[in-house]
């Protein structure tokens, strides 16, 4: 198995740590993001929209980090305990995926990407967006309950993680949610979990 990923992403980090989590052994296939290796030919055949991460699984090629997580909870974990069985939670899982790829993106993400990386989207806006996804959703939700979906940790909880945990580089603060933090030290306390590296690590700023 292969994860065409890197590790300033945040989408990327998503699949590397549930691979993690669910012990499952793989090799990590580094995609040069600033070299432009994501928009040759080679890359294009495994991805057309050109984004990581990618999971390659003998002839299974999934792109997106939430298929690829549903993907390994469906194939690797027979308990069903990362996704669970029941419709209902199951549902409740699918949102907190929406959220990921939705609010998660427009606000802590794209934040990040104008502070580390000088992309041309509204910060301003990006930071609202963020604060009321933590404050209206997240931080009231996990004041009742130690994970997003049930009494234990599911796909939801490690879509949602990522983006949050480095919140701070685009310039949001978390000191107003103390919910949310203690959430993220739940998820990081998870054997096997792998943290999401700080880009002061990674680009050695």
């Amino acid at each position: 198995m292969k994860l065409y990923e890197s590790p300033i992403s945040g989408h990327a980090h998503r699949a590397r740590a549930f691979l993690h989590l669910l012990g499952v052994p793989f090799e990590s296939v580094e995609v040069d993001l600033r070299g432009g290796e994501h928009r040759k030919p080679e890359f294009l055949a495994l991805n057309p929209l050109g984004q990581i991460p990618v999971l390659v699984d003998s002839d299974t090629v999934v792109r997106d980090s939430t298929a690829i997580l549903v993907y390994l909870a469906l194939t690797h974990d027979p308990q069903r305990t990362w996704l669970p069985r029941d419709p209902g939670l199951a549902a409740q899982v699918q949102s907190w995926l929406s959220v990921s790829s939705r609010e998660l993106w427009a606000g802590p993400s794209s934040a990040r990407l104008v502070k580390l990386f000088g992309a041309t989207i509204d910060h301003e806006r990006a930071v609202a967006t963020a604060d009321a996804v933590l404050g209206s959703l997240f931080e009231p939700h996990l004041a009742d309950q130690p994970w997003l979906v049930g009494t234990r940790p599911t796909i939801a909880d490690v879509a949602c993680y990522s983006y949050i945990r480095v919140a701070p580089e685009g310039g949001i603060s978390l000191e107003p949610y103390p919910n949310v933090r203690a959430w993220l030290e739940r998820l990081e306390a998870l054997p096997g979990f792998v943290p999401m590296p700080s880009a002061a690590e990674l680009l050695g700023t």
